[in-house]
């Protein structure tokens, strides 16, 4: 799954939900063309294959798409799909360390038992799919080649059923993480499913002018040797209309192209109604417009990568924070909170499941002149940060507001194993964040930085962060309790407004909570710090107010190196282990 909490502009949001005009038309295709590929209605579910080895096959939702050429591309989505029968295609992805290789097993379940399958070393080398798993060959009216693309494919892309007896939901997770420091990962199609496999780099528009193509996609050899999927080459003819540069020309016109929309961003707001939100939806665009990002431009917002849970259904607008979603791919609305605060003696029972807090080594660390309120002409180090829940028990807090103050008291609540409150302890205060790209209500002191020396026996620099709690990212769904459609993913609503009386914030088993390189407060100041080795260290639960499993693997640390003058500083950031991501 994604791991940016950023909003991305109006511009963006109608550029890319332009983009989706010709997935949608595929994708509306499935269920009638792709019906024939399976039982007929009525027939009955086919049984489970005795060794659980599903029926993997590359099918075509239709056999012509239309695609919109804009400022900077067409972005390709092809409408083809790996359908699969007999029984589920699931993965279990997992590491051990990040001195270890990541290793996938496949998952083959026959009704009565589970057996696994170790994929060959080196097959899957991240968190995001399946590498070069489809090549994509696209011809021009004369028959010539003119663009040749390999892509990955993730099971947990957007989906849809082959037939009506099918099982009527997916328990599988959507979307697949591309947190660099992602443990553990379950991706999975349902048995009488098929997964969306042809968007190919979605989010890298290729250079295609108007006209008249013939595209040809098909599985690499080593999958079709590993998963005994035949060589079908589905083919489809792709019509490309030119939409101009996005500027009130062409159909739907009236946006910022994409181009220009990948370098703004505007932050989530609070406003749900639809009066308000257009509004706020405004407002925001403006201020985005008019939004400093400094020179060097190293500390504006990354682009999210949009997830094919919501591309092919037609939700590109999903970027980034908004109503019911956070990071574009789990969309789930806010929990409530209690009706009152608690009541009678605090506390709970020894044994009761808690939650355990970890931090992920810092990324996304840049130099950068800061942010709108920083000082100008110093240097900043930025970086992103993630505490996450390894389990068993979600962590919950509710915060309760004192009538005219801009303060609640927050309190842990304990659940046994049946889901009924058991226990409660207070847990300090929630505040309310008034600085632009927050908004919203804080759970203080959830998480500390600090800038230490070489030796590590020094702090340089320190800072606190308050966290809106929100699942954000997939960090190990392998792990006891995991809840791989988590609720609470949603900054918009999950953290509450400023009128709010009380909020419910939950990081469940699993997931964790990002808070990007580019928030305010998200830096330190190096501008006078001398040249050299430094590490950056993350503490959940520094004040030990929340109650958990264990304490001890609560600090992560990361290794930078400072060079350069005042003004033109840089950071060079070694791998951690086998994670080289910056």
């Amino acid at each position: 799954m994604t791991s940016q909490r950023s909003q991305k502009s109006q511009g963006s949001q109608e550029s890319r939900s332009r983009l989706q005009r010709a997935t949608l038309a595929a994708g509306a295709a499935l269920t009638v063309v792709v019906a024939g590929a399976g039982a007929a209605p009525g027939a009955g579910a086919a049984p489970a294959n005795a060794a659980g080895k599903p029926n993997l096959k590359l099918i075509a939702a239709s056999n012509s798409v239309t695609l919109d050429r804009w400022e900077d591309g067409v972005s390709l989505d092809l409408g083809t799909y790996l359908a699969v029968d007999d029984a589920p295609l699931e993965f279990k992805v997992t590491r051990k360390s990040y001195k270890d290789p990541i290793v996938a097993q496949q998952i083959l379940r026959d009704g009565t038992s589970t057996k696994t399958k170790t994929l060959p070393a080196g097959t899957v080398t991240d968190f995001s799919g399946l590498p070069g798993f489809l090549t994509m060959s696209i011809k021009n009216a004369a028959g010539e080649e003119v663009l040749k693309k390999e892509g990955s494919f993730c099971p947990n892309n957007a989906s849809g059923r082959l037939r009506p007896d099918a099982p009527a939901t997916s328990h599988y997770p959507q979307s697949c993480p591309t947190n660099p420091f992602t443990l553990g990962s379950v991706w999975g199609v349902e048995k009488g499913w098929a997964a969306n496999s042809s968007a190919v780099g979605y989010d890298e528009p290729v250079d295609l002018p108007a006209g008249e193509y013939t595209a040809t996609v098909s599985v690499a050899k080593k999958y079709r040797d590993l998963f005994g999927i035949p060589d079908d080459q589905p083919t489809i003819k792709v019509t490309v209309r030119d939409m101009g540069d996005g500027e009130g020309g062409g159909e739907g016109g009236g946006g910022a192209g994409m181009a220009s929309s990948r370098s703004a961003a505007a932050h989530h707001g609070a406003g749900h109604d639809t009066q308000s939100a257009a509004d706020d939806t405004a407002a925001r665009a403006a201020a985005a417009a008019a939004h400093h990002y400094g020179p060097r431009g190293a500390d504006e917002p990354t682009p999210p990568a949009l997830s094919h849970a919501l591309e092919d259904r037609g939700l590109a607008h999903h970027l980034g924070d908004g109503p019911g979603h956070t990071d574009g791919s789990r969309i789930a609305p806010a929990l409530k909170p209690a009706a009152k605060r608690p009541s009678g003696r605090a506390g709970a029972p020894a044994n009761v499941p808690k939650p355990d807090l970890r931090s992920l080594p810092a990324w996304d660390i840049a130099v950068t002149d800061g942010e709108d309120g920083d000082v100008p002409g110093k240097d900043y180090l930025a970086f992103s940060a993630n505490v996450w829940n390894a389990g068993p028990a979600p962590l919950v807090v509710d915060g309760f507001r004192s009538p005219g103050k801009d303060l609640m008291d927050s309190y842990q609540y304990f659940y046994d194993a049946a889901g009924k409150q058991v226990g409660y302890a207070p847990s300090g205060t929630m505040e309310w964040d008034p600085r632009e790209g927050h908004e919203h209500w804080h759970f203080t002191d959830f998480a500390s930085y600090r800038l230490l020396s070489e030796d590590q026996t020094k702090e340089v620099r320190s800072g606190k962060e308050a966290f809106c709690l929100a699942n954000t990212d997939a960090v190990d769904y392998t792990v006891k309790n995991a809840n791989w459609h988590p609720d609470n993913t949603d900054l918009s609503t999950a953290c509450g407004q400023q009128n709010s009386i009380s909020v419910r914030e939950v990081l469940d088993v699993g997931s964790g909570d990002t808070y990007t390189q580019y928030r305010p407060g998200q830096s330190f100041d190096i501008t006078d710090l001398p040249n050299g080795t430094y590490y950056i260290q993350v503490i959940a639960n520094p004040e030990n107010r929340l109650q958990e499993t264990n304490t001890k693997n609560n600090v992560a640390l990361r290794k930078v190196v400072l060079a350069g003058t005042p003004g033109a500083r840089t950071v060079t950031v070694p791998p951690h282990d086998l994670v080289n991501a910056p």
